[in-house]
């Protein structure tokens, strides 16, 4: 126990001399989720069929995980001074605008997404989504930055380095949301809607969803691809990081994470893709079953390939370096 907190107080600090922007945000946002779950007990109003403190709350530890993922990464870029002052420094602005307008909105009973109902809902939701926009866009130098940094652990540099990448790719995603529905279109034209995009396709928002996240249960829901490309930049360093644990040589586990993450490059798109269709994520027809089946196929096909690469790749090392080969 007492291991576990001299290195959660050495990790802390290590992120603090990182970005000590980033990460007290991080713990701003902590804090803040511990006062939206208070309002999840305290408030019983829903927005939308969900409890009003819920967006609040998921966006506030979804942001203290990438605040602090991001001064994870400035670790790894430390030549790259400007990339850290303007992404670190438009991030905290970014995402304090964006959780005190989901706050704000919940506050007053009302949606913080796609909500154009009057000016001031319209011009909240204008701003936030802008400043989303600029920091996304602004993740693209410290994308830049890792690939231009050279690693010792190459497993690691290319987890970070195509996780980023994803994740950009999965944040922009996000766009397809804010399309306007043909029948918001037809209400736009007549003066009479309130709402400018939608995270459900084949009906409107707010139906049955899973738990927690609220995904809907009965149809697409776009927001399943945006959360899992955003979150590749914490699960394939991880995978990374985990794969230092084992036996396999430095070579297998740097192939091991480039098949991993072109999966996961292919989940992000397969759920993309299947969300368009106006399929749930558990439920869907056959061809969305077949077509994950397919991913998974390939997935262990691309596994087994990098394995038995390695494995001859280390076999020709050491025929060449015996002295029967000299």
């Amino acid at each position: 126990m007492t291991a576990l907190i001299r290195g959660s107080r050495d990790l802390f600090l290590k992120l603090w001399r990182n970005d000590a922007r980033l990460t007290a945000t991080a713990v701003f946002m902590l804090l803040a989720l511990a006062g939206f779950a208070l309002g999840l007990v305290l408030d019983p109003r829903t927005v939308l069929g969900a409890p009003v403190w819920l967006k609040p709350a998921k966006f506030a530890l979804s942001i203290a995980i990438y605040t602090l993922t991001l001064a994870w990464l400035f670790g790894y870029i430390p030549s790259f001074v400007r990339t850290r002052k303007l992404v670190g420094g438009g991030t905290v602005i970014a995402m304090l605008l964006e959780l005190g307008i989901i706050a704000a909105q919940a506050g007053r009973g009302t949606t913080s997404h796609f909500n154009v109902s009057n000016p001031l809902n319209a011009t909240l939701w204008a701003i936030m989504g802008a400043a989303i926009l600029i920091q996304t866009l602004s993740t693209i130098l410290v994308a830049v930055a890792l690939f231009r940094q050279r690693f010792h652990d190459h497993a690691l540099g290319w987890a970070v380095r195509i996780g980023m990448t994803i994740a950009i790719v999965g944040a922009l995603l996000g766009g397809a949301m804010t399309r306007p529905t043909a029948e918001q279109i037809e209400l736009m034209q007549a003066g009479q809607s309130e709402y400018s995009g939608a995270h459900t396709v084949g009906a409107p928002d707010g139906g049955s969803g899973l738990p927690v996240t609220g995904w809907s249960r009965e149809h697409g829901d776009l927001r399943i691809a945006h959360f899992v490309g955003l979150h590749a930049l914490q699960l394939l360093p991880l995978f990374a990081l985990g794969l230092r644990r084992t036996r396999l040589s430095r070579t297998q586990r740097e192939r091991l994470v480039v098949s991993a993450a072109a999966s996961y490059a292919g989940l992000v798109a397969l759920l993309f893709w299947q969300a368009l269709r106006g399929q749930p994520l558990f439920g869907g027809d056959a061809t969305t079953l077949t077509a994950f089946v397919a991913w998974l196929v390939a997935t262990a096909l691309l596994a087994g390939c990098a394995l038995v690469a390695s494995a001859r790749a280390a076999e020709l090392d050491v025929v060449s370096h015996s002295p029967s080969a000299s």
